[in-house]
């Protein structure tokens, strides 16, 4: 029956993910471009699905006729991704082996830069998991309003779904990840094909008037302004997902990561625009009473309401929001890995899965993304403040990191490969800037003050691996005292078949055993002398009195009278006699006093605990 048992869980955990893979065959689950495009890109791709709405939720505030400013904020959006893109470029070939922000910084600025930028990657996964759902259960909702009510469980839905086929493996989460990638792209590029050929033939008319009007609450200040481009830079985030995934790429890994990046650009750059442009002509604005997002606005403006094409585009959005999620299922983990590995974080980070994944870091993503779309509502507009402030500041590090690399090693046109990145630090600084002072208010102040403390948390993990490696290394202390004497002590709580086992392994190990009861209730102990005198293999027993029928306080005093913590060369092991049942669940039937003294003795250097299981076989129906 519990063989039965195991291999219908086995077969359940071979449906949800999959037959284990070899660590052979780590090599063969390389990506090709075109799946390395779907998987590291449909984050920043997929941004273009509530990029430019976030500019204009910021813009009409100082009134509807303030939209038209989402035209030249694109612009200047886009001017800076073809920056940050060439500088990542440049950081690929410069670290073929993974050129991530955590690894720059650490390499060229030193231990506290490196750390800052891990922090703030390792911030900006976790939210992009939680907004790139998020705006797709809003493109959801926006085709489908009554789900809108249920909109938290889709999402946590959603992320339960992405944890599963990140947890099945790279190769087979890039398969299913592609196809949708490549549908999204080809229907927005129908849209945009479609609205500018509507446009042109009605005469390049000009921009329509917003189809709803807000009144002005804000004035429209350069603040705003600067405050609604800082919501638009959110189509960056993602870009430097390539540059760290570089040994994910088939060889030639930095030649294919390069034009994956720049593929990656272009298409961002041309859907931004072309969606920024055509919410502008058809005079398209947020609309915060349906919560209908601005694609599907847009949507319904080129293709109808009820339409083959407007169902698919949404659809398509929904799916590519959804996946776009998987940038982060892939870099959190992998980042994760190398901050185990460079104890920065717990060693359990640093394992990899059946399926060659790395399980830990992908369930605790999914984990904490959920914990934050329930806490903030699935409300994409109140996750974008704490949003991509972690990533400018990663992005400025790396690039500062690779100034001072090319500094260091010179190299031909060094120059020329030192200002393209100097540029890139100095434009992301000052995106920076104003993103931590124009959304400071609106909640980047969490992130400003959750960054410290999560490099205080990697500073601690350090010095603890650091202390332990220190304590067991043989060169700095040599050989322990061998054990001189090793008094055992077995504690019962009545005599019988488990007993009896502990007592014989007890005997194995040392000649000085003692049993030790503890009397609870007086009536029972001469029951048990009784037995022990015909069971009790001539081991002395010691019965502890316990007036207030603690079994931890008695056993705890008798152990400190026999123990001398000064002595190295002395130790007292208790064996616990535990009998195990044939199901799990019948476990719970029993005290878990075996459990309680294990833990009451857990941290004291001079007492090992050992178990001995005593196996029960399953009683006859």
């Amino acid at each position: 029956m519990v063989e039965l048992q195991k291999r219908k869980g086995l077969s359940l955990r071979r449906l949800l993910f999959g037959d284990p893979l070899s660590t052979s065959q780590l090599i063969h689950e390389r990506l090709t471009k075109v799946k390395a495009l779907a998987i590291f890109a449909s984050d920043a791709l997929s941004s273009t699905a509530y990029a430019t709405e976030e500019m204009m939720l910021i813009l009409i505030l100082a009134g509807s006729g303030a939209a038209h400013l989402a035209w030249p904020l694109a612009l200047a959006i886009a001017g800076l991704l073809v920056i940050v893109a060439s500088s990542y470029n440049q950081t690929i070939h410069a670290y073929p082996n993974g050129g991530g922000s955590y690894i720059v910084s650490h390499d060229n600025l030193g231990q506290l830069p490196g750390l800052v930028a891990a922090a703030s990657l390792l911030t900006d996964y976790v939210l992009t998991v939680a907004v790139s759902i998020s705006a797709g259960v809003a493109a959801l909702t926006s085709m489908a309003p009554a789900l809108y009510p249920y909109r938290v469980e889709v999402a946590i839905f959603f992320v339960g779904v992405m944890m599963v086929l990140n947890l099945r493996g790279v190769r087979e989460s890039g398969t299913v990840f592609a196809i949708p990638t490549y549908i999204f792209l080809v229907i927005v590029f129908v849209l945009i094909i479609t609205g500018v050929a509507k446009w042109m033939m009605s005469g390049m008319p000009a921009p329509l008037p917003p189809r709803f009007t807000y009144p002005a609450v804000h004035s429209l200040t350069l603040f705003l302004v600067l405050r609604a481009f800082s919501s638009g830079c959110a189509a960056l985030t993602g870009v430097e997902a390539i540059s760290n995934g570089v040994p994910a790429f088939k060889p030639p890994e930095a030649k294919n990561a390069a034009k994956t990046l720049t593929a990656m650009a272009g298409l961002l750059i041309t859907l931004f625009l072309g969606v920024t442009f055509l919410v502008r002509q058809f005079g398209v604005v947020p609309d915060e009473h349906t919560h209908e997002t601005l694609v599907s606005q847009l949507g319904r403006a080129i293709f109808g309401g009820n339409t083959l094409p407007y169902y698919a585009l949404q659809a398509a959005t929904t799916m590519i929001l959804v996946l776009a999620a998987n940038t982060s299922f892939a870099d959190f983990p992998r980042l994760a890995s190398l901050l185990a590995r460079d104890r920065y974080l717990p060693h359990q980070f640093s394992y990899l899965g059946d399926r060659l994944a790395f399980s830990n870091g992908i369930i605790v993503l999914a984990a904490v993304s959920s914990a934050l779309i329930v806490l903030f509502g699935g409300a994409t507009t109140r996750l974008i403040p704490l949003y991509a402030l972690g990533v400018f500041l990663s992005f400025t590090l790396s690039q500062l990191g690779m100034v001072m690399r090319w500094r260091r090693n010179k190299g031909p046109r060094w120059q020329l490969k030192a200002l393209v990145n100097a540029v890139g630090a100095i434009v992301t600084g000052t995106v920076l800037i104003i993103f931590a002072i124009t959304k400071f208010v609106d909640g980047a102040w969490i992130v400003i003050v959750w960054i410290p403390i999560f490099i205080s948390f990697f500073l601690t993990v350090h010095r603890h691996y650091a202390s332990v490696a220190k304590q067991l290394s043989l060169e700095a202390h040599g050989d322990p005292s061998p054990i001189r004497r090793n008094r055992v002590i077995v504690p019962i709580g009545d005599v019988h078949r488990a007993v009896l086992a502990a007592l014989h392994y007890a005997q194995s190990l040392s000649n000085d055993v003692t049993a030790v009861y503890v009397e609870t209730d007086p009536t029972r102990t001469p029951r048990i002398l009784e037995k022990w005198k015909k069971w009790g293999k001539g081991i002395p027993l010691e019965v502890l009195p316990s007036p207030y029928r603690s079994i931890l306080r008695p056993l705890v005093s008798y152990v400190d009278q026999i123990s001398d913590p000064a002595r190295r060369d002395e130790v007292v092991t208790i064996v616990l006699p535990q009998f195990v049942t044939a199901r799990p669940w019948q476990q719970l039937l029993h005290n878990q006093t075996a459990l309680l003294i294990q833990m009451a003795f857990l941290f004291r250097r001079e007492v090992i605990v050992v178990n001995v299981p005593f196996h029960l076989r399953e009683a006859p129906a």
